[in-house]
C-alpha cells in the first residue's frame, strides 16, 4: 500500500510539474457561455466566468488536480446567466481568494444566489477599474482595461470587464461580451497597446462585437470563440469568421473542438493537442 501511495504521489507530482511549465490558458467547453481557466508557473489559478451551468465543474476537473479546491482569483465579467450560471456550483466546491466584478447589477434570481454565496465565501470583493493589476507570478499579471468608470447604470454587456493577461512577451485579451462601441473606445484609449497573441472573441463570436478597427489593433494570432454547438443565436456569425479570416487570424472554436488549451513560455504561444 505504501508503494502504491508513493507511486500515486510521483505520478501527480509529474503531472503538476508539467502543467506548471509556463502559463496555461484553458477556454473551457461550457457550451453556450464563457469560462476561462488560467494557471501561472507558481500555481496561481484564475477563473474568468463560469458558463451557464454545472458543466464548469467537470471542465475544471480536467485542468486541476482532484485535491485542489481553491482558486486565487475569480473574475465575473458581467452578470448574464451564460457567464455566471456556474458560479454557485464553483463557490460551493472551491475556496475563492478574491472575487472581481464590474459593479453592474442584475435582478435575476441566479445573480442574487451568486451574491449570497459570494458573501458566505468571505472572499475579498473588488470592483474592477481600469489600471488595476493583479500579480499572479513573476512576469505574469492581469491588467484591467475596462471598466474605467462606475458602470452601475450600463447594459450588462457594455459593463463587461476587459482584462489583458501578460506573461513575458506573450499576452491574451479577455473581453466578456463587450460590444463594438466599447472595443472602439478601447482602441481610442490604448491603440496598438491592445496588440496580443490571443483574443477571446467578444460575445461568443456575435456580429455585435469584433469591430474591424478593434481586430486590426489587437491583431492576434488566434481568436478563441466560446460558443455552444448548434446554438440558437447562430454564434459565431459568419461576418465575424470572415473578418478574422481576412486579417489572417486563426479562429479556434469550442463548438467544434471542445476545450481549447493554450500554453505560453513567455516567448511564444502554442495550442495543446489532447
Amino acid at each position: 500500500m505504501a508503494v502504491l501511495g508513493a507511486l500515486v504521489f510521483v505520478v501527480w507530482y509529474a503531472v503538476i510539474f508539467e502543467s506548471r511549465q509556463g502559463v496555461l490558458v484553458a477556454f473551457l467547453d461550457v457550451e453556450q457561455g464563457d469560462a476561462i481557466f488560467i494557471q501561472s508557473p507558481n500555481g496561481s489559478q484564475v477563473l474568468i466566468d463560469a458558463g451557464p451551468g454545472s458543466k464548469v465543474l467537470g471542465e475544471l476537473s480536467k485542468v486541476m488536480p482532484f485535491y485542489d479546491r481553491s482558486l486565487d482569483l475569480i473574475i465575473v465579467t458581467h452578470p448574464d446567466s451564460d457567464h455566471i450560471g456556474g458560479f454557485p456550483d464553483v463557490l460551493k466546491n472551491f475556496k475563492a481568494g478574491k472575487i472581481v466584478e464590474p459593479g453592474v447589477d442584475s435582478e435575476t434570481g441566479l445573480y442574487r444566489e451568486f451574491q449570497r454565496l459570494a458573501e458566505l465565501e468571505g472572499a475579498e470583493r473588488i470592483l474592477a477599474r481600469r489600471g488595476m493589476k493583479f500579480i499572479l507570478d513573476k512576469n505574469v499579471y492581469l491588467l484591467i482595461l475596462f471598466p474605467d468608470r462606475d458602470v452601475a447604470g450600463l447594459d450588462t454587456n457594455d459593463a463587461s470587464i476587459v482584462a489583458k493577461l501578460v506573461y513575458g512577451n506573450n499576452s491574451f485579451l479577455f473581453t466578456g461580451d463587450s460590444p463594438k462601441k466599447i472595443e472602439e473606445y478601447l482602441v481610442s484609449l490604448d491603440g496598438k497597446n491592445l496588440d496580443v497573441d490571443v483574443l477571446k472573441a467578444g460575445h461568443h463570436g456575435s456580429k455585435t462585437s469584433s469591430a474591424e478597427e478593434f481586430l486590426n489593433a489587437v491583431s492576434p494570432v488566434y481568436a478563441v470563440v466560446s460558443a455552444g454547438k448548434d446554438n440558437r443565436y447562430g454564434h459565431p456569425h459568419q461576418e465575424v469568421l470572415d473578418a478574422l479570416n481576412n486579417l489572417g487570424i486563426k479562429a479556434l472554436r469550442t463548438d467544434e473542438s471542445g476545450a481549447i488549451k493554450i500554453k505560453s513560455n513567455g516567448q511564444q504561444t502554442y495550442v495543446l493537442k489532447d
